[in-house]
């Protein structure tokens, strides 16, 4: 069922003074993701298999974010830099040759040969470390700049978890009240698309809407009823595949022309920004059949 829901203008403006960031806690942030892959591959159906091969490449994140080296912190004259002239305090751009990144994406490469996978992923993932360096940095370039080519999925995906891993890390060590916001849609610790948005019910924050980053999992605060593609307020409307109670919906921009999910985790806790995007990809199907483009970012959901 395609059930269009016209929003609540009363959402407009979410929650005052609403913190701008809430910065990843790596090892607990892909720790409770996994666990969430998991249990929506035990009710997932036809993508189950996905979703339990998802869980176990996260449990590798969550296993390498809390063993590997502690990150250095960016120095206090770069965040400030930053800060003064409304950027990302993160430059992904130059993460393409940081050492550190490589050695993770060695690392995470190492402990994926180990999980159970499809055999193309097998075949992706044995092409990735054999990869030569300048294919690997054209990887990492694709990953960072939000763009992966549908023909190549499966190699980027698994750089993406390295990069996902690797700026986490780096953003956890961010001061969160020295970020500001860049504009609508753009994550202000490293400059990211978000993958999905959520409502959250946490006590005073209850209705206010965070976004989540798809690359360093970052999520900041953004007013509802507006796109996070185009920053438009006009012409928002919200489709799902269940009910007018569905919890994860498709929020469409008539400006635009492109949409993105919205996870209601003020009527279920649970859902978790990335796993709960994966496993509503029926969601994505239906949209495909509109003449809607996808603004979410989802390295795990590219080619649908």
């Amino acid at each position: 069922m395609n059930t269009v829901i016209q929003p609540d203008p009363s959402a407009i403006g979410g929650v005052p003074k609403a913190p701008l960031a809430f910065l990843p806690d790596p090892a607990k942030l892909f720790a409770t993701r996994a666990e969430r892959f998991g249990f929506l591959a035990d009710h997932g159906g036809n993508v189950a298999p996905y979703l339990r091969f998802l869980g176990a490449l996260t449990a590798v994140q969550a296993r390498l974010a809390a063993e590997l080296p502690a990150v250095e912190a960016l120095p206090a004259d770069v965040i400030q830099t930053a800060r003064a002239n409304r950027m990302p305090p993160i430059d992904r751009a130059d993460l393409a040759t940081d050492a550190t990144l490589y050695a993770t994406l060695d690392r995470l490469l190492d402990l994926a040969a180990e999980i159970e996978m499809p055999e193309p992923a097998r075949i992706a993932l044995q092409a990735v470390k054999a990869a030569p360096l300048a294919d690997r940095h054209w990887l990492l370039e694709n990953v960072l700049a939000d763009r992966i080519p549908d023909d190549s999925a499966a190699a980027h995906l698994f750089v993406a978890a390295a990069v996902q891993l690797h700026l986490s890390r780096i953003a956890a060590t961010l001061p969160a009240d020295q970020l500001v916001p860049i504009r609508t849609g753009v994550c202000p610790s490293c400059g990211g698309r978000p993958a999905t948005s959520s409502v959250v019910g946490i006590g005073a924050l209850d209705g206010a809407r965070y976004a989540a980053c798809s690359c360093c999992t970052t999520q900041w605060n953004e007013v509802r009823l507006t796109c996070l593609c185009c920053g438009s307020t006009k012409g928002i409307s919200y489709r799902s595949v269940e009910t007018i109670e569905a919890t994860v919906r498709a929020e469409v921009c008539s400006e635009c022309d492109h949409w993105v999910k919205v996870l209601y985790q003020n009527k279920n806790h649970s859902l978790e920004p990335i796993a709960d995007d994966v496993a509503s990809l029926g969601l994505d199907l239906m949209m495909k059949d509109t003449d809607k483009t996808r603004g979410g970012f989802n390295p795990f959901l590219i080619g649908y």
